[in-house]
């Protein structure tokens, strides 16, 4: 006889929480899981076992008889699990980076973190793609833009140094720029995401539409070698335009300020910030980040 225990126990969590999107950041699985584990858990018993609230879900008749069936030996299986575990290393930690900051700045940095909180349980989720952190099981994520995210608490890290670059002759042919929005009368390149000519002008008072069309890459190294031949200007970090700024194959094409509120920010729940594993590890990243701001 095949006992259903995996989805059992996720049942008892949705019980237990009151929500599959709480469930599903308890056990480090996406709501989605939660929601394909319950329904197989239906099937098997051939009826509802919740139904949906405006906050969230709570059994139905059959749902709770099954509860009640099945909370004392899960609940006594959870006291033996955790009995020698600091409270630290009770759930696991996932937070999501993009992989130029995971390789460039966060990878170097992880040895130390590891070394003062050996019983929080880091795990790092490096994708380019922005996720939910309302609906997916993920603590933390880093990202970069203004610091404005509805319904999540944002952390400033850092404003590492990006420059405006292009051709010489593309800059000595065309119009001046004097200012930000200056450089909307040229070509704009961008990375594969788009975000960073909109947020960088947006930080400047100097919104457009004009800041997402043009040319993307999803190399910033192609990206500088497309200003390089003249294809438009490129916003990128310092770091890859430093050697030809010195051979002159490219020119900075305005200087100022960078604005710091565009930026790297740690974003998360509320609730993420106040857990202990996630107080240990905002602090050291913010730290860290005081220390040594810059991107290798």
């Amino acid at each position: 006889m095949h006992i259903p225990l995996h989805s059992l126990y996720t049942f008892f969590v949705v019980c237990r929480a009151g929500s599959m999107k709480e469930a599903a950041r308890e056990l480090h699985v996406t709501a989605g899981a939660i929601s394909q584990r319950i329904r197989e858990l239906e099937l098997r018993h051939g009826q509802r076992l919740f139904e949906r609230t405006r906050t969230g879900v709570m059994p139905t008749a059959a749902g709770a008889a099954l509860y009640a069936d099945i909370r004392a030996a899960f609940q006594q299986i959870e006291t033996v699990a955790r009995r020698d575990l600091p409270d630290d290393a009770a759930r696991q930690l996932v937070v999501s980076v993009m992989p130029s900051f995971a390789s460039g700045w966060l990878l170097p940095r992880l040895g130390d973190f590891a070394r003062r909180h050996p019983a929080v349980s880091l795990s790092i989720d490096s994708d380019a793609r922005v996720v939910d952190l309302k609906t997916e099981a993920i603590d933390f994520a880093i990202r970069h833009g203004l610091g404005n995210y509805p319904g999540l608490e944002a952390r400033w890290l850092m404003s590492p140094a990006m420059i405006v670059v292009g051709a010489p002759d593309l800059l000595r042919q065309g119009p001046p720029i004097r200012c930000p929005a200056d450089c909307l009368a040229y070509p704009l390149l961008h990375d594969r995401e788009r975000q960073d000519w909109t947020l960088w002008l947006q930080a400047s008072g100097s919104a457009s539409p004009k800041a997402r069309r043009g040319l993307s890459f999803n190399d910033e190294h192609m990206l500088v070698r497309a200003a390089i031949e003249g294809q438009g200007l490129a916003l990128v970090r310092d770091i890859y335009a430093g050697a030809d700024l010195e051979k002159g194959t490219l020119r900075k094409a305005l200087d100022g300020q960078w604005p710091t509120q565009f930026g790297y920010y740690l974003v998360g729940l509320p609730d993420s910030f106040a857990a202990s594993g996630g107080r240990a590890f905002v602090d050291w990243i913010q730290a860290e980040a005081a220390r040594a701001p810059g991107l290798p």
